[in-house]
């Protein structure tokens, strides 16, 4: 079954079904009630590709996104989709990996399939070598692209994000006022957002007059899952000589694995060890004692960015960047 179908079986021209299945008003209620009878008796479904070359929009958003497994870029697709579809868009996944080529063939496909916009969600899609980044401000000149929790400069690119400096400066300001001793900053990751942690966590230390010892800013290069594996690393530092009271983990999952950690070598949390973790997710009331974690504002910024996007398509100025503040939400694994 097909439009044209529907028009000889309704006795009127291909435009006039054309335009019932778009909504126009310019048709009679009783042609109108002509068409969809018959679109209804004979289950007919509009070809979306077919519909999109006339309405030039397929009402159709790509999401890329690195690793869909990921505890932060998984809620934040979900967040984006729920809010995508209530404002009457589909979406199309893609888990792109963090290797480059990758990266920029997954976008090139979601382009050929003529998607009104793109979303990358998470930092790890704006490269540290600006020329790496050229494949975004390409895909900027056919569409616009939105960034989740990423900034980059591109006339075309939409950005909405958490101030992570900020948030990880008050999360350090924060263990440091509250006494603890030889705070060791633990990270994974140095996309855009993980160099604005690991620079907000040694502005902290400078504002209060502290050396910045780089023996205390260890990066844990394993699997971003294997928690084990990170209480194994954390053990090593502390089997080489380097002792902490503290820990400040860039994410909820390298702190959930300092509290196992603890446990296993038999520190008391926090009066031994404190412990404060990144993204307030789910993790953080599943350990014990909870997690004291900055809570990124993920929901907000995943809801405001397909605000932008739809705005952005129907012709609305928008502005091409916007911020959030994060907050430390206190629990069990720090002093009162």
């Amino acid at each position: 079954m097909t439009i044209y179908d529907i028009s000889q079986m309704a006795g009127v021209s291909i435009a006039t079904v054309s335009r019932v299945l778009n909504g126009s008003t310019n048709v009679t209620p009783k042609t109108k009630k002509k068409v969809l009878d018959i679109i209804e008796k004979n289950g007919y479904t509009p070809n979306a590709f077919a519909r999109g070359l006339g309405l030039n929009s397929m009402h159709t958003i790509g999401i890329l996104c690195a690793d869909s497994s990921d505890l932060y870029l998984a809620k934040a697709v979900c967040h984006i989709e729920r809010s995508l579809r209530d404002n009457g868009y589909q979406s199309i996944l893609c888990c792109t990996g963090y290797d480059l080529e990758n990266k920029k063939n997954a976008l090139h496909l979601m382009i050929s399939r003529k998607v009104d916009s793109v979303i990358l969600v998470g930092s790890h899609f704006v490269e540290a070598s600006d020329p790496d980044n050229e494949y975004i401000r390409d895909a900027a000149r056919q569409l616009p692209v939105m960034l989740l929790n990423a900034d980059f400069d591109c006339p075309n690119v939409y950005c909405t994000l958490c101030d992570d400096f900020k948030a990880m400066q008050e999360a350090a300001l924060y263990l440091i006022d509250s006494g603890a001793e030889d705070i060791l900053y633990l990270y994974n990751s140095m996309s855009y957002s993980g160099r604005k942690k690991l620079a907000g966590c040694q502005s902290a230390f400078l504002l209060r007059g502290l050396p910045s010892d780089r023996r205390y800013q260890q990066f844990y290069p394993g699997a971003r899952d294997d928690i084990d594996d990170v209480c194994r690393f954390l053990n090593s530092l502390r089997e080489a000589g380097l002792s902490f009271r503290a820990v400040l983990a860039s994410d909820d999952l390298l702190a959930t694995a300092a509290i196992k950690y603890a446990r296993r070598i038999g520190l008391d949390i926090p009066k031994d060890l404190s412990v404060v973790g990144y993204n307030n997710s789910l993790l953080a009331i599943c350990c014990q004692p909870e997690l004291t974690s900055v809570d990124n504002r993920l929901e907000c910024i995943s809801r405001q960015l397909v605000r932008t996007l739809i705005h952005t398509l129907n012709g609305d100025g928008m502005p091409q960047k916007c911020i959030f503040s994060g907050e430390l939400i206190k629990r069990g694994t720090t002093l009162p």
